[in-house]
């Protein structure tokens, strides 16, 4: 019976191809963009979410304070008000898992006829395991080189395409600021930063050697800032009090003064970055989602005409014996058929869309098989809706009045 009827709707479908064509182009075109803008809109968020990542995890930056010249304010970070001893005794607080004290800044960098101007920090070892920085070849400096100032040196990607191309840099000698460095490894890739910086365009140098031999620092020990890793992200809020309350003891600062250093919580903003990526993506997808409803009125609107072309033909078939709920069926399967096929052609063409915007732009998509199928699906269940108005009419007509239509 279900078979006859399907049959039944393929041949009146075929009867009127150009209008079936304009209706299903209407799911086509809304299953496309749904798919289309979600891949897109997810790409985007799996790129916050990976720089999220590289950053590291439960992550503090303490900013030494700013400065006041002549009447000019300076920004933070303009006054040495950070030091070594500074990171030292935030090391020793409960649910801190690592310190790292930093003093960057850039410099010429040579390697036979090569040369290239990047960022060099001074740090400590532990800004590996804060920054949660593999190493792709080679060792990290030691403790012991941070107190001799030993002049050693961890390269990023981008450092080690421009100055070595494909020549393996460690163990090799290159010059900062006309003095002699080691190279003792090679950092893993990175990639950008959330504002788009190269994080791979990198030196990483021994604090004190940055401190004593490279930049100079107008009082001994000092550091631009420190980055601090909490054990837990539960535990982040009393670390950070807990910092707060020891650096203004240690810096002897007066209740109700102003602190000469700034806490900035680094995953806070960073999650704030990824919920208004998700926020975002879940945009797109409901921007492209109201073609699914302009698709679905579509349907609606053939499906009236439909009934009313083919109201002898329904009373026909009620005087020789249809059931209401078989005229329901038939218009209802015509309606499914649209749906499904349009469905069907919209997932291949935004699955082939998104592909072809990712090839020409290099912009990266994210293909979900739960994305298509929840397209798939809201497409199918909108063309149901809307189709069901319409066979549900051809079914409460009376057969004497619709044999009497003209």
């Amino acid at each position: 019976m279900t078979a006859a009827m399907l049959a039944e709707a393929w041949v009146a479908m075929g009867a009127n191809r150009l209008r079936t064509f304009l209706t299903m182009l209407g799911m086509v075109i809304g299953v496309g963009a749904v798919i289309l803008m979600l891949a897109v809109g997810q790409g985007a968020q799996q790129q916050v979410e990976a720089s999220i990542a590289s950053m590291g995890s439960n992550l503090f930056i303490i900013l030494s304070g700013s400065t006041t010249s002549g009447g000019l304010r300076m920004g933070g970070g303009a006054a040495p008000t950070l030091t070594l001893a500074d990171a030292q005794a935030l090391e020793e607080l409960p649910s801190v898992a690592a310190i790292a004290p930093s003093s960057p800044g850039t410099a010429q960098i040579v390697y036979g006829p090569n040369n290239w101007s990047t960022q060099v920090i001074g740090t400590t070892p532990a800004f590996l395991a804060v920054r949660d920085w593999k190493l792709a070849a080679g060792f990290p400096f030691t403790d012991s080189d941070i107190r001799s100032a030993t002049r050693v040196a961890l390269l990023g990607k981008t450092v080690v395409t421009n100055l070595f191309g494909d020549e393996d840099p460690v163990g090799k000698t290159l010059r900062i600021k006309n003095s002699p460095y080691m190279v003792l490894g090679v950092l893993a890739p990175k990639g950008q930063s959330l504002d788009g910086r190269d994080q791979d365009d990198t030196v990483i140098v021994p604090v004190t050697t940055a401190q004593r031999k490279l930049f100079g620092t107008q009082f001994a020990g000092t550091v631009r800032f420190i980055m601090v890793q909490a054990e837990s992200a539960a535990a982040m809020p009393a670390v950070e009090r807990a910092m707060n309350e020891l650096l203004r003891q240690r810096h002897r600062i007066r209740e109700g003064a102003d602190s000469d250093f700034s806490v900035r919580n680094l995953t806070a903003l960073a999650n704030t970055a990824a919920e208004t990526a998700q926020v975002m993506s879940l945009m797109l997808g409901a921007i492209a989602s109201v073609s699914l409803l302009v698709g679905g009125i579509g349907i609606m609107n053939i499906m009236l005409v439909s009934v009313t072309e083919r109201t002898r033909e329904i009373g026909i078939r009620m005087a020789i014996g249809a059931r209401g709920k078989d005229i329901l069926l038939q218009f209802l399967l015509e309606a499914i058929i649209i749906s499904v096929i349009g469905c069907l052609i919209g997932v291949v063409l935004g699955v082939g869309g998104a592909l072809t915007v990712s090839e020409v732009s290099g912009m990266a998509i994210v293909i979900t098989a739960s994305s298509i199928v929840m397209a798939f699906a809201v497409a199918a269940a909108v063309g149901i809706f809307f189709g069901w108005y319409p066979a549900k009419k051809a079914a409460a007509m009376k057969p004497i009045d619709a044999l009497r239509y003209q």
